[in-house]
């Protein structure tokens, strides 16, 4: 029988199953870290619409409740769905290292908004003492981040705020990339696009995809595109990131983003890349996480 002619009914957004919003919102995890979990590891197993809308049950609510709760823990995010998915016991309530996480997480967002250096330091050395780099890069860095920037637009924070904040996470993100260009792994050049001032999510990029074993060079912002293809030329590197939260600045590029992308493969990143872009361009568009989304440029390199 063919199921496209003859669709089962599936249900409507009705009581128990919910959009992908509507579950984001439940769980307080972003929808881009959802899809990412349900196609990387099928943490997700969404029915469809005859409209071809995917819609998620209380099933998949409780994965994703188990998932953030190990992930928390400081697990991988490979480990803990693993552990969902097998069936195991997934305990109720958030573990004792998740508290501590959440609470060292408080910490360090209460000094940055009250300038103190030393505390928010000092928050931060006892998350990366207690859980992994990518655990605070994901549960803390980033998500602190995109409240910032939030917050930042709705003006709830000042000019001096959003300043020390990211100048300090900068810095520790600088003393975790130190000799990330060494080793024997594959090579990734990182660059954001001319014009380009914002850094910060590439260079938690960055950091991630060192840890997995690559060999970083990191070009950093206002990059002119013909820099990039020298370095392509002389390196040889097996990936290259173009980073951007403005649209424009991709587009303004295309023809030269395109044009690199003859040499080595591209992948774009950012807030600013859109679908339409990647098309033009021929490239491929890393819309996850930071963190996940070197999980995933690891995991699709040839002999990874």
């Amino acid at each position: 029988m063919n199921e496209r002619q003859n669709p089962q009914p599936t249900p409507d957004a009705g009581p128990g199953y919910l959009r992908i919003g509507q579950l984001a919102k439940r769980t307080g995890v972003s929808p881009e870290l959802l899809r990412a979990w349900e196609q990387r590891y099928g943490l997700l197993q969404p029915t469809r619409t005859a409209g071809r809308f995917r819609l998620y049950s209380a099933a998949d609510e409780a994965r994703v409740q188990g998932m953030q709760r190990l992930v928390s823990g400081g697990l991988a995010a490979a480990q803990a769905a693993h552990l969902v998915l097998s069936g195991e016991p997934v305990a109720t309530t958030a573990p004792p290292a998740a508290a501590r996480l959440d609470d060292e997480a408080d910490k360090f967002a209460d000094a940055l908004d009250g300038l103190d250096e030393q505390a928010a330091n000092s928050a931060l050395d006892h998350l990366f003492s207690a859980y992994s780099v990518e655990a605070v890069l994901q549960r803390v860095v980033i998500p602190y981040l995109q409240r910032l920037g939030q917050r930042w637009e709705t003006g709830e924070v000042s000019v001096a705020q959003e300043h020390f904040a990211s100048n300090l996470i900068r810095g520790r993100l600088l003393g975790l990339a130190q000799g990330w260009g060494q080793g024997r792994g594959p090579a990734a050049v990182l660059a954001c696009l001319p014009g380009e001032l914002h850094e910060l999510g590439l260079l938690v990029f960055g950091v991630a995809l060192r840890r997995r074993g690559w060999r970083i060079t990191y070009l950093g912002t206002n990059s002119p595109i013909d820099a990039v293809a020298d370095v392509i030329r002389s390196l040889l590197p097996a990936a290259v990131v173009l980073f951007s939260v403005d649209p424009d600045n991709f587009s303004k590029h295309a023809t030269e983003i395109a044009q690199l992308g003859e040499q080595t493969q591209v992948l774009l990143a950012g807030a600013g890349v859109t679908p339409e872009i990647a098309h033009r361009t021929q490239t491929q568009v890393l819309d996850q996480d930071p963190v996940s989304a070197a999980e995933l440029v690891d995991r699709g390199h040839p002999g990874r």
